[in-house]
C-alpha cells in the first residue's frame, strides 16, 4: 500500500468490525483480527493480551451486548506497515477516548495495541475534576 490514507481507511473497517457486537462474542472472529502479540489496557485499567481479551468477550451474555457507537475516528499511517487510530465510544452511559495501532500482517491488518480512558459526556477525563 502506497497510499497512506488507503492504509488508514483499511484499519478504520478493521476496527469497526471489532465494535460489532456479533464480532466481539465470537473467538474466531476475534482471532482474526487480533494480533498474536496483542496487548490492550481497557478502560477499567486491566491489561490483557489477545487469549484474555477473547476470552473475557466470548463470556459475556449476547443478550447483555450493547452496540458500541464511535465518534472521531482519525487515522494516520506511522510507518507501511503501522496504522494509528483515535477516536471516542459510546456504550450506553459509558464513554471513553480511544487509541489503538494496527499492524500489516500476511493475514491483513491486525489490532496490535489497544488502549481506552474513560472520560465524560463533555470528553474531559472521568477522574479529574470539572
Amino acid at each position: 500500500m502506497t497510499d497512506p490514507m488507503e492504509a488508514v481507511n483499511a484499519a478504520m473497517e478493521a476496527e469497526f468490525r471489532l465494535l460489532d457486537p456479533a464480532v466481539r462474542l465470537s473467538p474466531t472472529r476475534m482471532g482474526e483480527l487480533l494480533h498474536p502479540d496483542y496487548r490492550g489496557c481497557g478502560t477499567s485499567g486491566r491489561i490483557r493480551d489477545r487469549d484474555a481479551i477473547i476470552a473475557a468477550l466470548a463470556s459475556r451474555d449476547g443478550s447483555a451486548q450493547r452496540p458500541v457507537t464511535a465518534s472521531r475516528m482519525q487515522g494516520t499511517r506511522l510507518a507501511p506497515d503501522v496504522v494509528h487510530l483515535t477516536f471516542d465510544t459510546e456504550t450506553g452511559a459509558h464513554r471513553a477516548h480511544r487509541s489503538s495501532l494496527w499492524r500489516l500482517t500476511d493475514e491483513g491488518w491486525l489490532l496490535y495495541f489497544h488502549q481506552g480512558t474513560r472520560c465524560a459526556a463533555d470528553g474531559a477525563p472521568s477522574d479529574l475534576p470539572r
